[in-house]
């Protein structure tokens, strides 16, 4: 096989980020394909942090080994640590049969942790807080991922202040920003980071409420055009939701998506405009976008799983990242820096104006 090229676009999920750690381990066993850049938000923010770390440390094989090694140490230590916290953002309820789901969304451990948090606020540790990610960032095998070597990283944070995203690269992306990036608001106390800009400190929560994961670092032209997103949030979900929990769901679900959708949008607009020639001696790109994906399993799961940690989850969402991964480089390999395999009219037929 050619040497290939691409970006890696990494979202956010909680629990479900577990699902790209397969996906990233089965497309660092190909020696053929180089990851020039990440980006990524919340739980794509700390793979992301894993795969850089290890890419950096050396070039060719080794740098891959050590990167699948940080990945599998990340995981392993999210799934042991047993600060309530943590535990609230990883646990996982698994789908239960249709006659008994009513009582288990009222009366599982996942619902009476959930209702917690609208009691008590992560400020309320007093001077006791410690957020239970920095550990786990330090604890990496190979923890640097703040430099300049290997491929570029970028972090996607909500300035709070603002509402706005904010991105961490090079340097800027560190520990702290990944903590930021990871950020939900009601299990986390705001991250704060100096703005280098303005020399304020600056409070950020999670980057998947405004780019999940962010595109716009991709479009710089000095890396590839291809841009693989690895999906956690599923894009469509047959039938309407009717119980509390599923109506939370989808509107997690379209909420955690909004961003993604509206740079996909503008991406489809750009194709067309270079389709009908409008773009002659215009400095922008025409990226390439493929995914990454398996809704079938995502749809399975609820949104309330990115927030409680059953035995053998993560296992089987790297294990479903394998299998997704190995499907699109069978299935996509030939097109990677050659074209798209995201049909992005069809993704948006049926939306915007109608009358």
């Amino acid at each position: 096989m050619e040497q290939k090229h691409i970006n890696l676009a990494l979202q956010g999920g909680g629990a479900h980020g577990a699902f790209s750690w397969g996906v990233l381990d089965r497309l660092l066993d190909e020696d053929w394909l180089t990851i020039d850049a990440i980006s990524g938000a919340s739980a794509g923010a700390l793979n992301g942090a894993a795969l850089k770390g290890g890419l950096s440390r050396s070039a060719g094989r080794a740098g891959r080994i050590a990167a699948q090694e940080n990945l599998d140490h990340l995981w392993a230590q999210v799934g042991q640590r047993s600060d309530n916290r943590l535990v609230r953002w990883m646990y996982s309820v698994f789908p239960v049969p249709q006659g008994t789901e009513r009582a288990a969304e009222l009366f599982s451990p996942a619902a009476w942790l959930e209702n917690l948090t609208r009691i008590f606020s992560p400020y309320d540790y007093g001077p006791f807080y410690v957020n239970p990610l920095a550990a786990v960032l330090r604890d990496l095998p190979y923890p640097d991922f703040s430099n300049d070597r290997g491929p570029q990283l970028f972090i996607a944070a909500t300035n709070v202040r603002t509402g706005r995203i904010r991105v961490f690269t090079r340097a800027a992306a560190t520990p702290d920003a990944v903590m930021a990036s990871a950020c939900l608001p009601n299990l986390f106390r705001a991250v704060e980071i100096r703005d280098p800009d303005t020399g304020h400190l600056e409070a950020f929560w999670d980057g998947g409420f405004t780019g999940n994961p962010a595109m716009f670092p991709l479009y710089d032209p000095r890396l590839p055009r291809d841009i693989v997103i690895v999906n956690i949030n599923p894009l469509l979900r047959d039938g309407i939701p009717r119980t509390p929990a599923q109506i939370a769901d989808r509107v997690n679900e379209v909420s955690f998506n909004a961003s993604l959708m509206a740079d996909l949008r503008a991406i489809n607009f750009v194709k067309r405009l270079f389709a009908e020639d409008r773009l002659q001696n215009r400095a922008m790109k025409n990226p390439l976008i493929h995914m990454i994906l398996d809704d079938e399993l995502m749809t399975d799961l609820s949104a309330r799983s990115k927030l409680m940690p059953a035995p053998g989850l993560l296992a089987r969402m790297k294990l479903a990242g394998q299998v997704a991964a190995d499907t699109f480089l069978n299935n996509h390999a030939d097109a990677l820096n050659r074209h798209d395999t995201v049909d992005l009219p069809a993704l948006f037929a049926g939306s915007g104006i109608i009358g």
